[in-house]
């Protein structure tokens, strides 16, 4: 999948109730102070267009993770990745992020302790990501838009069995979504420091010569406990599954899943082999 190559990535940390603590991560942030205790801790980097170091190497597939080379725990990260627009004003800052389609994405990680940065648990190489073929567009990023009936679920397929790895929510769950979140968004890219965890994303744009399209994904969601503590081994299958819950309940979305079979409306769906390197 070499759609995305002249996108930036960006994710948001901490967007949803819990995964930070069952993700092991509460601790990094504990220097960092937000208006709003609920709110997202920051934004991260996983991919930088151009760039010489390792957030410049091309992590997204629609089709495998490949797992690193050093011995580490990696778990998925079900959640929602957005494709926007970006635009900037003439100083080089974020004026606007404009969501044109939504689909299904794996934030997957490493789970290592000592990391400086939360970049340096997110891109590890080529397919380290995973962003659905199928995309769902985005009539307008607000309340009565598209998104208010969609939900996510995700599953682990290992030795012929499937578990559900995330829980089953609705979008609408994320603590920070549609105008807050775009508003929390641009401030923080703009004002972001080179600080604990966080990297100053703003100069990385500036470097890589203000990129006018990009994948954000948006927070990862809770685990089940299965998915708490299980980790990717060679031969798993990871499934993200965001669908229309006005056309399809969990039973469908689960046997869809278990045949590996997805309906076209409604639905974008990630199925991921893991693989060692």
């Amino acid at each position: 999948m070499e759609t995305y190559k002249n996108y930036v990535g960006f994710g948001v940390a901490g967007n949803f109730a819990l995964h930070l603590e069952q993700a092991g991560e509460s601790a990094d942030f504990k220097d960092i102070l937000t208006e709003d205790p609920n709110g997202p801790k920051g934004m991260f980097p996983f991919y930088i267009p151009n760039r010489d170091d390792q957030l410049g190497v091309y992590p997204i597939s629609s089709e495998t993770i490949i797992l690193p080379n050093e011995v580490c725990n990696v778990q998925p990260e079900p959640e929602v990745a957005l494709i926007c627009d970006l635009e900037y004003n003439n100083d080089g800052k974020i004026i606007n992020i404009l969501p044109k389609f939504f689909g299904a994405y794996n934030d997957c990680s490493l789970r290592k302790e000592g990391a400086a940065k939360i970049s340096h648990k997110k891109n590890w190489g080529a397919s380290s990501k995973g962003l659905s073929s199928t995309l769902i567009p985005i009539d307008h990023f607000d309340k009565d838009g598209v998104m208010d009936s969609y939900r996510i679920a995700s599953f682990l397929r290992r030795d012929g069995m499937l578990m559900r790895y995330g829980e089953d929510v609705e979008l609408l769950g994320y603590s920070y979504f549609y105008g807050k979140l775009l508003d929390w968004m641009k401030n923080q890219i703009n004002t972001q420091a080179d600080f604990g965890p966080l990297e100053p994303v703003l100069r990385y744009l500036g470097e890589a010569n203000n990129p006018k399209k990009a994948i954000i994904s948006i927070g990862a969601t809770r685990y089940t406990h299965f998915g708490e503590t299980n980790f990717l081994k060679d031969g798993d299958e990871v499934v993200v599954v965001v669908y229309d819950n006005t056309k399809y309940c969990t039973n469908p979305i689960l046997s869809m899943a278990n045949r590996n079979v997805f309906a076209s409306e409604g639905i974008s769906a990630l199925v991921q082999k893991v693989q060692r390197a």
